[in-house]
Formats: structure tokens, C-alpha cells, sequence
């Protein structure tokens, strides 16, 4: 039977797998899927969870679940090696074990560089999965239930995710938080379009939240982050860093024998590996270029939209059809801004921002989510949680 080896099981992976299942086969491949976590994670959401507006099996369910009567096999496991020539991975699953394959789709994730900085690596939280937010999570509990007046918190990296982060935990620790946004950039959101940048930084000047940029971290302490401004450095007292700035690959990704851009792995147009036909690489991992040679950005809604060129090629390349090269189409950007906040980009020219643009990315995402089943149990949820809350309170009050 014809084996196609999917390794990543985030946007890129999980949808190319799905994708695949859904495609007319003469005869079904076998399908596997290989991920080092249980779940998946739909990483858009991930902020939510800081202020409780989401509960984690809304954003995390498991792939069990959404794999049911799908065909395709889940291995939890962690890659140990690829053999690009023998065809072939193994997997420690608690014992190594070696997966032979005909085509293999390459969609693990990127991780943060905590070791960018002197004691980052020791002292700093990165943001990209459950196990960061849990670290994050306990220690705001522990410094909420404390006595101090004041918690401390500085967020090195001004993009998206550090800019979701300021807002989210200065809503939730409200004037108790000290918040700092440091950004070595001249602006915020230097990827986002004016009218982006601009609702974001009301929203973090309205909660409060210092912004210092032209400044970077250049040293992270127990208690305690130093700062480089273009005039000087201050070392200021800390008690929480989060770090968001970066992303790189495991030494095994970047030690595979084919060619890399700036580390991550090269592909031709139709998402295959460069010198590697029966290979695929998309999402973080993947230097991607579309049919028009323009590098694309390594963004969920990039990996969403490959994953749909990437199931087909690989069903074409087994059943002797044309390739199809990936076209990206920029839908534009949904940024969270605190609780019931937001601000949306369509298409990179409309930009609007408070409850509508809330509601507009919840949709959005909501329609992200991958299998039909679990659009409908958050749906449901949404709309009757509402209806749930205001008869508790009609009967607490009673």
C-alpha cells in the first residue's frame, strides 16, 4: 500500500492529512500522521486562554478526535531522523520505531530562539504552545495571589504575538499590571499595514502599556531585564519576561542534506523540496515561493492555504496528474487587542477595529477550525454560553 508520511501535525499537517482523506483515490493510501503532542493546537486562539475567554478544549482538541472515521492513522511520537535516500523516519514513540514512506509532507513547526540573550533560556517564557502558556499562567497566579502592589511584566518582540500578549495580560491584571512592550524596530507590527499599527498602539496606550523601541534585550535576570536603548542601557526590576522574538528549526531539520535559505528548507512552487521530488515542506519550516517567485510569509494563514495546493500535489504526483504551483492570496490580518478587542485587516486596505472586528476574527476562525464536527461544538457553545450565564445570574440573584 502506498504510505504518505506527514510530519507536523499544526495547520500545515493536520489540514494537508484531512485534505488528503477528502480526495478521490482509487485506492486509499495509508495515511499517517506524526506529532510529539496529543493535540492539536489552534494557535490563533492561544492568547485567549491568558484572560479565560477561551477554554482549552476549544482551541486544543485532541487529534483522536478530530482524526475519528477519517482513515488516517496518528502516531504521537518524536522525529528522530529522516533518511531522505532509504525513504524513511523513525520515530521514538518510547521505542524508536521506522516508518518507511512514498511521499513525506515536512510540517514541524518552528520553536523560539531563547538562547538569542544571556539567561533567556533560564529566566524567559517563550508563547507558541499549552506547555509555554501553563508556565505563563502559574506564574501570574502565583504573583496575583501574592501582596505585592505591582507586577512586572516585559515582552521582548513588537510583532503580533507580543502585541496580543501586552494587551491580553494588562486586561487581565488591570491596575496591578506594569506592562512593557521592548521592540528593536523604529514601530510596532513592522509587517502590518498604518491603520493596523495604529488601532494596536491606542489599544496598548489606552491600557497603559509602556512601548520601547529602538531597544532591545540584552540580558534577562532572576528578578531583572537589561535594556539597550541607542543612547545607553538600564537594568530594570522584572518579574516576568516573555520572549516572542524569532524562530528556528531543530538541528535535525537543519542538518538534512538539502538546500536552505536562511535556515529553513527551500522548496520549488509546488511545495516540493528542492532535488527532492517526493518530498514536501510547508509552513514554518519551508522557504516557500509562489508560482510568481515571491517568497511568502511563515503565517498560519500561509500554511492554511498550502495545505490545500499540498494535499493535491501529493495526490497528483501519485496518480500521474500536473502539479499545481502554490499561489498565495493575502486575506488580510486579525490582530487581538484585550479582552473583546480587536482589530482586522481585509485584504491589507480596511482596517477596523472594537467589537465588529471581534466578532469578524471569531467567524473567521471559527470557519478555520478543522473538521465540520468541532466548528459545531464551539459554534453551539458561543451562542449558548451567553444565554447560560445570564440565567445563572438571574438565579443567583433570585
Amino acid at each position: 500500500m502506498t504510505r504518505i508520511c506527514i510530519l507536523g501535525g499544526g495547520f500545515g499537517g493536520l489540514y494537508t492529512a484531512l485534505n488528503l482523506s477528502r480526495l478521490p483515490w482509487a485506492v486509499m493510501p495509508e495515511i499517517i500522521l506524526v506529532d510529539k503532542s496529543d493535540r492539536f493546537l489552534f494557535t490563533p486562539f492561544l492568547y485567549e486562554l491568558v484572560t479565560k475567554e477561551m477554554q482549552e478544549w476549544e482551541i486544543a482538541p485532541t487529534f483522536a478526535e478530530l482524526l475519528a472515521n477519517t482513515g488516517i492513522q496518528f502516531v504521537q511520537g518524536l522525529v528522530t531522523n529522516i533518511d531522505l535516500e532509504s525513504r524513511q523516519v523513525e520515530v521514538n514513540v518510547g521505542q524508536p520505531i521506522v516508518l518507511d514512506y512514498d511521499r513525506l509532507l515536512l510540517a514541524i513547526g518552528g520553536e523560539t530562539p531563547m538562547n538569542l540573550v544571556d539567561g533567556a533560556q533560564e529566566y524567559a517564557i517563550p508563547f507558541r504552545n499549552l506547555k509555554d502558556f501553563y508556565r505563563l499562567n502559574s506564574k501570574l497566579e502565583l504573583l496575583e495571589a501574592s501582596n505585592r502592589e505591582k507586577i512586572r511584566v516585559c515582552i521582548a518582540g513588537g510583532g503580533s504575538s507580543g502585541v496580543e500578549l501586552a494587551c491580553k495580560i494588562a486586561d487581565r491584571l488591570k491596575d496591578r499590571g506594569r506592562v512593557r512592550l521592548v521592540d528593536r524596530n523604529n514601530q510596532i507590527l513592522s509587517n502590518s499595514t498604518q491603520s493596523t499599527r495604529q488601532i494596536a498602539e491606542l489599544a496598548l496606550s489606552q491600557r497603559g502599556v509602556w512601548t520601547d523601541l529602538n531597544t532591545r534585550v540584552s540580558q534577562v535576570g532572576e528578578e531583572e531585564v537589561t535594556l539597550d536603548y541607542t543612547n545607553g542601557s538600564d537594568t530594570l526590576p522584572v518579574d516576568i519576561v516573555l520572549w516572542t522574538v524569532g524562530s528556528t528549526f531543530s538541528k535535525m531539520l537543519r542538518d538534512l542534506p538539502v538546500e536552505h535559505k536562511q535556515g529553513a528548507i527551500a522548496t520549488e512552487a509546488t511545495l516540493q523540496v528542492k532535488g527532492y521530488p517526493s518530498v514536501f515542506a510547508i509552513g514554518d519550516l519551508a522557504s516557500c515561493v509562489d508560482a510568481q517567485d515571491h517568497l511568502v510569509p511563515a503565517t498560519a494563514q500561509v500554511a492554511f492555504q498550502q495545505s490545500q495546493y499540498c494535499a493535491w500535489n501529493i495526490w497528483a504526483s501519485l496518480n500521474q496528474k500536473s502539479l499545481i504551483p502554490f499561489s498565495y492570496i493575502p486575506l488580510g490580518e486579525f490582530i487581538s487587542l484585550g479582552i473583546d478587542g480587536a482589530t482586522a485587516s481585509i485584504f491589507g486596505k480596511l482596517s477596523i477595529d472594537g467589537l465588529p472586528a471581534q466578532a469578524m476574527r471569531r467567524i473567521a476562525y471559527l470557519l478555520r477550525m478543522p473538521t465540520f464536527e468541532h466548528q459545531w461544538k464551539i459554534g453551539t457553545h458561543w451562542l449558548t454560553k451567553p444565554l447560560i450565564e445570564l440565567l445563572r445570574k438571574s438565579a443567583a440573584s433570585s
